[in-house]
């Protein structure tokens, strides 16, 4: 009886194009995490014409220390509590002007919301979640306010407008007729957001 003269050879001429194959299909269906960015509105490079000269009363301080508390107006407040005082502050309408201010009209607040600015501080210790959390609690008050104008006049939110105006999807006549009422609001109750430098802990 004859022997074999060995196993017998694979043939591996197909392997390179299923590799290629899988290679593809691989690239194809994987999907990619890309963080997100803050929504924010970066100042003009352009200095003012003349010295703007803002009161104290104008400015609502927040801070953050290390330890995720937090000062509002040097008293110290729970986060929960952060989105009504800065729409306390912001709805004041301390000097009579604001019409639709719905405030107390303290006079040693904040005299209108164009003149309000709030003005955040944290730590360099401070956790990345609590400050994220702290501005969109503030940015929170800009938009319950612009909501409410919105229902006013409009009889829908500010933030529903705003959502469907920046939709790339939107018709182009219905934007300018969106931009028109978004702008209205914004003007209402402007958002002056400020970040103070960073401070450092003893």
């Amino acid at each position: 009886m004859a022997r074999r003269a060995g196993a017998p050879e694979v043939n591996a001429g197909s392997m390179a194009d299923i590799a290629f194959l899988l290679l593809i299909f691989f690239l194809v269906t994987t999907t990619i995490e890309t963080d997100a960015g803050l929504d924010r509105m970066l100042p003009p490079i352009e200095p003012p014409d003349t010295d703007v000269v803002i009161k104290q009363k104008n400015i609502f301080q927040v801070n953050i220390n290390k330890n995720g508390q937090l000062l509002a107006d040097e008293e110290l407040i729970d986060l929960k509590d952060l989105r009504t005082k800065a729409m306390d502050f912001l709805d004041n309408g301390g000097d009579g002007t604001c019409s639709y201010c719905k405030g107390r009209k303290n006079a040693e607040s904040s005299d209108n919301p164009s003149k309000a600015i709030i003005s955040l501080k944290n730590d360099r210790e401070t956790k990345y979640g609590t400050y994220i959390t702290v501005q969109n609690e503030l940015v929170g008050a800009y938009n319950d306010l612009r909501n409410r104008e919105s229902q006013r006049l409009f009889g829908r939110d500010f933030t529903d407008m705003e959502a469907e105006y920046l939709n790339p999807e939107t018709s182009s006549s219905l934007k300018d007729e969106l931009k028109e009422k978004v702008k209205s609001i914004q003007d209402l109750f402007p958002q002056k957001l400020s970040e103070a430098e960073t401070s450092t802990s003893n």
